[in-house]
């Protein structure tokens, strides 16, 4: 580990709280992808195996296989909002394996199904920013304490990564600059 880097205190129970929100968003964006490829389910299966270890379950082959098959599908697509919200799904079941480590990097686990959807959204309103921010805004009122407190415990989102990157950056701000209580 580097001399700059610390490790994080994460219970399991905190990573079931932020791969719930993780879930919750990608889930709002899965018809974008179901629309440019009905007869896939690899994305949903994904949110489904995010939501399946939030409620408890385990953090094990399921969780891996369908981030990798959502990933797979997101290839798949004809639109890149189809594509966005594959991403999101992926991000979604890869929420469980935040890593504990003190690196703005690992924000992305945290933040980049949110952002993944909101860019979705945005791309499938005709590149709209006021429909990806809007999505920003839901997801930040999705979020509970535990999520907020988590989020805290690491450095702000790194710069770069594009308009999803921008999308993080935004998400990121606006759920450290809330005060919420349990």
């Amino acid at each position: 580990m580097a001399e700059d880097e610390y490790e994080i205190a994460l219970s399991k129970q905190d990573l079931r709280e932020v791969t719930a929100f993780a879930a919750a968003c990608a889930e709002a964006v899965l018809e974008v992808f179901e629309a440019d490829q009905p007869d896939d389910s690899r994305p949903r299966d994904a949110v489904e195996a995010a939501l399946e270890f939030a409620r408890g379950g385990e953090r094990g082959k399921s969780l891996r296989d369908t981030a990798w098959a959502a990933l797979k599908a997101a290839k798949s697509t004809d639109t890149a909002a189809a594509r966005e919200a594959a991403w999101a799904a992926m991000s979604a079941a890869g929420a469980a394996y935040l890593h504990p480590l003190a690196k703005a990097t690992q924000v992305k686990h945290i933040l980049g199904a949110g952002a993944h959807a909101a860019r979705a959204a945005e791309l499938a309103a005709s590149r709209d920013p006021g429909v990806g921010a809007e999505h920003v805004e839901r997801a930040v009122h999705r979020a509970t304490p535990v999520v907020v407190d988590v989020l805290k415990r690491f450095p702000a989102a790194p710069d770069g990564g594009g308009r999803v990157g921008e999308l993080i950056r935004m998400l990121d701000a606006d759920l450290r600059s809330l005060t919420l209580t349990e």
